[in-house]
């Protein structure tokens, strides 16, 4: 079986893998990173989506063989020790999440695109995340938290763009 090196996070990896298994697989199975998850296996809803040498690469589709040599980001390798990096920090901030499945995805496509255009406007932003596939729906929440990180980014104080979420309670026992 052939023998691949690279750094994963930081760290020199060196696996063993068949040709064209996927590096999704190599790095849930084998490295026990569970971050990138296995959506629709066919590049369409990316919650796959990792950095490989900067740019979001849907893992499911990528063979492990093409991160030879290359720099491999997951979102386990985003924070530094116990501080967030600013763009996981503004998805919290902004409860960017319901059941979180597409968040790791959706933050790394982020960070990719605050290292390209810092500023990005909403048409930007909209379109570097489109193809992330939310089922949740959260778009205006994941949008917020974007806003949110390119203040945090800049040393801004941000300021939440989400609309405030408004629950009816009703005493259904009377």
């Amino acid at each position: 079986m052939p023998t691949y090196k690279f750094t994963l996070n930081g760290q020199p990896r060196t696996i063993e893998a068949d040709l064209n298994r996927p590096l999704l697989d190599v790095l849930r199975e084998d490295l026990h990173l569970t971050g990138a998850k296995f959506g629709c296996g066919e590049g369409q809803c990316r919650a796959c989506t990792v950095l490989v040498d900067g740019k979001p690469t849907l893992s499911c589709l990528t063979p492990a063989r093409r991160a030879e040599g290359k720099t491999v980001l997951t979102i386990e390798g985003l924070a530094k020790q116990e501080t967030l990096h600013p763009v996981q920090q503004a998805f919290l901030d902004e409860n960017a999440m319901q059941c979180g499945y597409c968040i790791p995805g959706l933050i790394l496509q982020t960070v990719a695109l605050l290292e390209t255009n810092p500023t990005p406007n909403r048409e930007q932003t909209v379109a570097a995340l489109d193809g992330n596939i939310c089922r949740c729906c959260g778009y205006e929440r994941i949008l917020a938290a974007v806003d949110r990180a390119v203040s945090l980014t800049r040393g801004e104080a941000p300021q939440s763009a989400a609309k405030p979420v408004v629950v009816e309670v009703q005493n259904v026992g009377q």
